[in-house]
């Protein structure tokens, strides 16, 4: 693990270095809780000031040093003191002292912990601050008691006084990324986040425990805290020193509150002794918070909570647990979530009897995407004689925990004792869902389709017939899926949730085909009704958030897939662990950087997704293909072929539904590697697959990626009555007509304008595309304006040029074939050359430099204008830096 760097903190620590620089020569210090990092902050804006401009000392006081007469100032006085002086003499002996030590420079005294200054020194930095020529910059820690002379330094107006906040969770990924030398999981993020409260201190010592614990894994590069939190001793020590000794009765209420948070504050004082509350409140170990109509109780810290729940008794840990339960249950269940709290209580105590309140209870945690906390009350709802309702539940939790062997097994433990066609339907389609998706078993539908034809309620039989229905979309049998789904919604004797589930499979055939508007209210009208099925089917939701992400990414709606990634259910889907759902997500966010630009974050999420993903096989091959299409964006090679062999050997026949997108990926491979003929050859084969499949809204895509590859006269498609083919542009003015949507209209139009070669044309597609955030196309037909304006001057391709540079500058590294036109074969001497000209330099000084005669430069910088198509210096710098990944920075 490398050192911690300093990450974030950027406002404060510039807000440092003005104090000491500005005009107003106000000094400053920062307040904070233990840890927050003000002391590096000192230490990080200390190391910023020039020592030849400042003279600086740096102070660190210490309770062992405050009870020494100038013992906080021991780094910065002398050993000897003049004798006989006054109190008074000796301050201004002290200040007279660094004066002459500073030979006329501005003095700079930082220090540390000021609050713990011994009172002489207390009044020497006081006078030093009024001093002329000096700045006092500083820490103090909150609640601690501050020397008057310190307190005087802010209310005199010498120093400002800013409390330093904690890091947010941008900055603490951030950290968490540079001391592990990668990214971190985003869920593994947010749980830190949570536990240290953005207090880097803690965070270091929750890292240093994970680490030695071997409880940080590192997948496809991606860093994931998994398994229980191991509380190092240094980090217990850290926290039961905050806490403080503590009263029996106070002690009662941090452990019911740890143990029951967040807790009415009424329940709170039924239990104990209010003032026994209010002396924690004071304290500040609990916190009262508003929620809606309720009084909550908290503790102040998350890991207050996990170690007085480390350091509780086994016996009092359950005697707490079932006090907390009865309490609930005597004023009365009155929140939804009132159930599933007094079931873990219950649970945990060792007092839960009552499988009804487990089993709904663990229906309750499903419906949140809690998987761990649902598995184990589902666990115990079958265990206290369930029967097969805590099986079928059970099992499906277990499926999307990436168990299905022990799914199966559960399911099959309670086989022989269903006996009615309800229950045996629903048995039938778990059953048939764990091995369809879970086991990759492809004849799971023949079986399905042939038990559901035993049923004899209409009812059971529209729940198996939805099953069917999307299992043969996702097996590629889209036209018996759809008549299937169909008559689900024909029947009105279906209940909601198989109704709603056939609707997903209408919708996300609707989005392959084009037909944006008609999936977009299917899929709203699923919503709708999220209410009614979550609690029978809650894993719905994946059906529901794919159909709605196909329809989103063929449409190029980007802001719609930020929508969905920032909902509650991606919130959900990460704190519970739920990684069907925040794999496919990940999925999503990344597809959305990628399209603007942003290769590394798209490089990040798409391997966070893999990550996510690495133990099922469900999305696993779609995450891998949209890794390596961000690593083609990139033009990296190598690694794209390797995403593309994980996503050939993750991805799961049952879901054909997907190959769209991983053999348009495979393309994408084909043409980093610099093979565009093979890229060509197969995106072509895939455009007519897709043809023939009816998936209009995938064609379009890839006949796209056609025209980018600078194909859009290449014929495509069967053979014409009058002999000849299609080309591309043509075919995209006939899907322009039939598919949804402003993207159609466009991408037809970006083809025909790179058929004719119209710069104009094609400058106006690319702000068609920069308005749909849709950088990286943008910038693609920006750049083949400028290849097809050829050797045009400044008039033409000036303006153009200073696009395509704004465009540029929006994106990470990007690097592909449309972009590689304009990348001119220019030695390295030439590269060298031209950006020291584009920079301002002379001929003669750049001859001086190099050693060449000015001739020479010049004859140079010739060769490079007409290799650049330029007329002079005056174009030589927007020619730079519209060349993608050159910037003038050298050769390719």
């Amino acid at each position: 693990m490398s050192r911690w760097d300093f990450v974030g903190r950027r406002d404060e620590l510039n807000r440092l270095l003005s104090a000491v620089g500005g005009p107003a020569g106000r000094g400053l210090l920062f307040s904070g809780s233990a840890g927050v990092g003000k002391s590096r902050l000192l230490r990080e804006g200390i190391a910023n000031l020039p020592t030849d401009r400042y003279a600086i000392w740096s102070v660190s006081a210490s309770a062992t040093t405050a009870a020494l007469p100038f013992g906080g100032l021991v780094q910065v006085l002398p050993a000897e003191q003049p004798q006989g002086l006054s109190p008074a003499g000796i301050l201004r002996w002290a200040v007279d002292l660094l004066q002459e030590q500073a030979a006329g420079r501005p003095i700079v005294l930082a220090i540390d912990d000021a609050h713990l200054l011994d009172p002489p020194s207390a009044a020497l930095v006081h006078l030093i601050a009024r001093a002329e020529n000096t700045t006092v910059i500083g820490t103090l820690r909150n609640g601690e008691q501050i020397p008057l002379p310190i307190r005087a330094l802010w209310t005199d107006d010498l120093v400002d006084l800013v409390e330093l906040a904690p890091l947010g969770p941008a900055e603490t990924t951030g950290l968490l990324a540079a001391i592990l030398g990668g990214p971190v999981d985003a869920g593994t993020a947010d749980r830190l986040f949570r536990l240290s409260a953005g207090n880097p201190l803690l965070l270091r010592e929750l890292v240093l425990a994970a680490s030695g614990g071997d409880e940080l894994s590192r997948t496809y590069g991606i860093w994931k805290w998994t398994g229980r939190l191991e509380l190092a001793p240094s980090l217990t020590d850290l926290i039961d020193t905050r806490i403080g000794q503590l009263t029996p009765g106070v002690r009662a209420v941090v452990e019911l509150v740890a143990f029951g948070e967040p807790l009415g504050l009424h329940l709170l004082q039924r239990a104990v002794d209010p003032a026994d509350v209010e002396t924690a409140e004071e304290r500040g170990l609990i916190t009262v918070i508003h929620d809606d109509r309720r009084l909550n109780v908290r503790l102040a810290h998350p890991l207050y909570g996990e170690v007085m729940r480390r350091q509780c008794p086994v016996s009092r840990t359950r005697r707490l647990q079932a006090t907390l339960a009865e309490l609930l249950e005597q004023v009365g269940k009155r929140r939804r979530d009132d159930v599933l709290r007094v079931a873990v209580w219950r649970l945990d105590s060792g007092t839960a009897q009552d499988p009804g309140l487990l089993l709904d209870a663990a229906a309750q945690a499903f419906g949140r995407y809690d998987v761990p906390l649902a598995t184990r009350l589902a666990r115990a709802a079958l265990e206290a004689e369930g029967g097969s309702d805590a099986a079928e539940l059970l099992a499906t939790i277990l499926m999307f925990g990436d168990r299905p062997d022990e799914a199966i097994q559960v399911l099959d433990s309670v086989a022989g004792v269903i006996t009615d066609d309800q229950r045996r339907s629903r048995w039938l389609t778990v059953r048939g869902m764990v091995s369809y998706w879970g086991l990759s078993r492809e004849s799971t539908v023949e079986e399905i389709a042939a038990s559901v034809a035993g049923l004899t309620d209409p009812a059971d039989q529209a729940r198996g017939r939805a099953f069917e229905a999307i299992m043969r979309l996702h097996g590629l049998d889209t036209g018996a899926a759809l008549r299937l789904a169909q008559a689900v919604l024909d029947r009105p004797a279906a209940p909601v949730a198989a109704r709603e589930l056939a609707r997903c499979t209408v919708a996300h055939l609707q989005a392959a085909q084009g037909q944006y508007r008609r999936s977009a209210t299917a899929i709203a009208r699923v919503q709708a009704e999220a209410a009614r099925w979550r609690g029978d089917m809650p894993y719905l939701q994946l059906a529901m958030e794919l159909a709605r992400g196909t329809r989103l990414a063929l449409s190029g709606d980007l802001a719609g897939i930020d929508a969905i990634v920032a909902d509650e259910f991606a919130d959900l889907a990460g704190a519970g662990d739920f990684r069907l759902g925040t794999g496919y997500l990940a999925i999503l966010q990344a597809y959305a950087a990628r399209l603007r630009g942003h290769s590394d974050d798209a490089l990040k999420t798409s391997l966070g997704a893999c990550a996510v993903l690495a133990t099922s096989r469900v999305y696993a091959g779609l995450a891998h293909a949209e890794r390596a299409q961000a690593a083609a964006l990139r033009g990296d090679a190598t690694h794209a072929a390797e995403a593309m062999a994980e996503a050939d050997r993750t991805h799961a026949p049952g879901m054909a539904v997907l190959y769209p997108w991983l053999e348009q990926a495979r393309g994408a491979v084909h043409a980093a590697a610099g093979d565009l003929p093979a890229a060509t050859k197969h995106l072509s084969a895939l455009a007519d697959r897709l043809r023939e499949d009816g998936f209009a809204g995938h064609e379009l895509l890839v006949l796209l990626d056609l025209v980018r590859f600078g194909q859009a006269a290449a014929p495509v498609g069967p053979t014409c009555t009058d002999g000849g083919r299609r080309t591309v542009a043509q075919r995209l003015t006939e899907l322009s007509e039939r598919v949804d949507g402003t993207l159609p209209p466009l991408v037809a139009r970006y083809a025909r304008a790179a058929v004719d070669g119209g710069p104009t044309e094609l400058l106006a597609v690319a702000d068609g595309f920069a308005a749909r955030d849709l950088v990286v196309y943008a910038a693609e037909a920006t750049a083949t304006a400028l290849h097809h304006a050829g050797r045009g001057r400044a008039a033409a391709t000036g303006p153009a040029r200073e696009r395509l540079a704004d465009l540029l500058r929006r994106c990470d590294v990007v690097d592909t074939p449309a972009l590689r036109l304009l990348r001119p074969t220019l030695s390295e001497r030439e590269w060298e050359i031209a950006r020291l000209a584009a920079e301002g330099a002379t001929s003669r000084a750049i001859g001086e430099r190099l050693y060449l005669s000015s001739r020479t430069v010049e004859n140079h910088l010739q060769r490079v204008y007409s290799k650049l198509g330029v007329a002079g210096r005056a174009e030589l710098r927007a020619a730079l830096r519209s060349m993608p990944g050159q910037e003038g920075t050298g050769p390719a």
